[in-house]
């Protein structure tokens, strides 16, 4: 059983900057990818962006460039930092932490992130 538990800035406005962790307990051991997806209004939920256990990663187009993520491990703990940069108005929507397998999905409680112009 994993555990996430999210936080994280909410509100910004465009051309600023937002830290959102996500902390995942248990599993720690097992291959996997830690991110966030991101669901927008009217638009299907997508990935932004994830690391996998040997620290490779993933960013959406939209977001090359102005996020990035950095990961702290403790003996039994994984935690994710995601920094996004340069925030437009179209970074808006809820962003929701993921933990997963090949087999397996976790999800966080996810925070909506609100840009304003």
């Amino acid at each position: 059983q994993v555990q996430l538990v999210e936080s994280g800035g909410e509100v910004a406005q465009a051309g600023g900057s937002l830290i959102h962790s996500c902390t995942a307990s248990g599993g720690a051991g097992l291959s996997h990818s830690m991110g966030w997806y991101r669901q927008t209004s009217g638009k299907a939920r997508e990935l932004v962006a994830a690391m996998n256990l040997e620290g490779d990663t993933y960013f959406a187009d939209s977001v090359t460039g102005r996020f990035t993520l950095s990961r702290c491990k403790d003996k039994d703990k994984n935690t994710l930092y995601l920094q996004m940069s340069s925030l437009k108005p179209e970074d808006t929507g809820v962003y929701t932490c993921w933990w997963g397998t090949p087999n397996y999905d976790y999800w966080g409680q996810g925070t909506q992130v609100t840009v304003s112009s």
